[in-house]
């Protein structure tokens, strides 16, 4: 666990301290790596949850990678398997119904701005003006997650939410100052007075992933807009993305003729 720690950064450094706190490693915290059972690991997995069995994963196989581990404590088709909550994206409803009746305008414009980008909320919260390209029409930061740089055009909607917010500095400089846990209880506050349930901030990415699949956008640009480094993680957002393909006989009656050469 400590060895581990050091190598995060950012917001995941803080995501892993928060996990090694998990009462449940504390069946194994003390306990020399090379005493531990199979019978100790399904202790902790019962004791804990989704996250544990995910934390615990990491620590086991960071552990036989670096050999402190002979062999694996427990093999890999023995462990429960991982199993998430039903993550679902917002929908055009839910979004103008929130819109509608926020009446900070700072703070709509930052949900609009997720719902036009797609981005994380700390990345959205943290855009400055200094990103916008208006020339290009581009939007360019690097995610602070990952660290991948991410370039996206803005459409005309985009543009006259743009164009109401700061000229310099940060777009959105209350957003930007409050912690990811705040906004988070913010927009929940919200969803209480529209009376909407079963989703989160990080539904709008969801959103932009299912609106981009089912328009028809080429996967490569989808990932890049989303910042994900996996093709996996593209496709598991857009996985509940409904594409109704279209007739054969509409596609070929787009086809425009090539012209043929004629022999003199």
């Amino acid at each position: 666990m400590d060895a581990m720690f050091p190598l995060k950064t950012g917001p995941t450094q803080a995501r892993w301290q928060a996990a090694m706190r998990d009462q449940a490693f504390d069946i194994i915290r003390s306990r020399k790596l090379i005493e531990t059972a199979s019978e100790h690991f399904f202790a902790v997995l019962n004791a804990g949850t989704v996250s544990t069995n995910m934390f615990l994963r990491r620590l086991h196989n960071f552990a036989v990678g670096m050999h402190w581990l002979p062999w694996p404590v427990l093999p890999k088709l023995k462990w429960p398997p991982v199993r998430h909550k039903d993550r679902r994206a917002i929908t055009a409803e839910e979004h103008e119904r929130i819109i509608g009746r926020e009446h900070n305008p700072e703070v709509r414009a930052y949900y609009q701005l997720l719902w036009h980008l797609g981005g994380s909320q700390t990345d959205i919260a943290e855009l400055t003006a200094e990103d916008v390209d208006w020339k290009d029409r581009t939007i360019s930061y690097r995610r602070r997650k990952t660290g991948i740089p991410v370039i996206i055009s803005f459409g005309a909607e985009a543009a006259d939410i743009l164009a109401m917010l700061p000229k310099t500095g940060p777009l959105f400089p209350r957003m930007a100052r409050i912690k990811e846990n705040h906004r988070a209880k913010m927009f929940i506050k919200r969803l209480r007075t529209v009376e909407i349930t079963g989703i989160s901030l990080h539904s709008y990415r969801y959103a932009w992933a299912e609106r981009a699949k089912t328009v028809g956008m080429p996967e490569r640009f989808a990932q890049q807009a989303l910042g994900h480094s996996s093709k996996a993680f593209a496709r598991a957002y857009s996985k509940k993305a409904k594409v109704i393909v279209p007739s054969l006989e509409d596609y070929e009656r787009k086809i425009v003729p090539m012209p043929v050469a004629v022999n003199e």
